[in-house]
């Protein structure tokens, strides 16, 4: 087959989720138009975009604030999720003492804990950074762990009968079998910390795009609102694809096979 004819349909599945978000622009433009709904209720995507460019340093200042508070509670979540997840695979003790608490810190709601969280740590960026990690971390805990833990039992009995220790055994089987399973708890970490940062900021905040939303909302400035939204889903969307591009760069090899395993 012609290498054109096969890259294809490669250019269309990378254009189609573009063509479809742009389709619902226009048909949320023209349900505004043709509808005649009120402004303040639902604005038209193209009083959103103006509305952002008159206020545009201050959009970036507080995209800057939420951008620094998801940076910092995805990385937190990696430092803590990682060793936790290989602590898990190698310990039974671990895992029966450990895996009910961890469960135990999902069944909280989050918006409940943020306020408590102010309470005890205060009305800095701190309470944001933890909100934002406590939602991140449990599916990256998850799925490291479940990654460590599917290595077949064949390379585990290979590495074994080459008198490879614990500790070896990780980073050379365990941990290269495991990055698929890795990224994709990354990919879903780092859009939970987006709500994250979005929730801590809802609850205590003099800046970020939660509290750039909430304060227009509340003085019927919807346009400002709506646009704070917009611009944390592109936020979002960006972020995800610098995790897949982390991924294509780093591990070519994983990318690949979650490529494969998808068609």
């Amino acid at each position: 087959m012609h290498p054109q004819a096969r890259r294809k349909p490669l250019n269309v599945s990378a254009l189609l989720p573009a063509a479809v978000v742009a389709a619902l622009f226009v048909a949320w433009a023209l349900a505004v138009e043709i509808l005649a709904i009120p402004v303040y209720i639902l604005p038209s995507p193209q009083r959103i975009v103006v509305a952002l460019w008159e206020i545009r340093d201050t959009v970036a200042m507080h995209a800057a604030a939420t951008l620094g508070t998801i940076l910092a509670g995805f990385a937190l979540s990696i430092v803590v999720s990682l060793p936790l997840a290989a602590y898990l695979t190698l310990s039974a003790f671990g895992r029966a003492a450990i895996y009910p608490l961890l469960i135990l810190s999902q069944s909280i709601p989050k918006v409940a804990l943020a306020p408590i969280l102010v309470l005890l740590l205060g009305t800095n960026v701190l309470p944001k950074i933890v909100i934002t990690f406590m939602v991140a971390f449990f599916p990256l805990v998850i799925s490291s762990a479940t990654g460590f833990g599917a290595t077949p039992k064949e390379l585990i009995e290979l590495g074994r009968s080459l008198q490879t220790n614990r500790w070896k055994e990780f980073l050379r089987i365990r941990l290269p079998y495991a990055i698929p399973f890795v990224f994709s708890g990354l990919k879903m970490a780092i859009t939970l910390s987006v709500i994250g940062a979005v929730v801590g900021e809802f609850v205590a905040a003099d800046r970020g795009l939660g509290f750039l939303m909430t304060s227009s909302l509340a003085f019927f400035n919807t346009p400002v609102g709506y646009g704070a939204i917009v611009v944390l889903s592109l936020l979002a969307m960006i972020l995800f694809q610098l995790v897949v591009l982390a991924e294509r760069l780093l591990f070519p090899w994983s990318a690949r096979m979650q490529t494969g395993a998808g068609r």
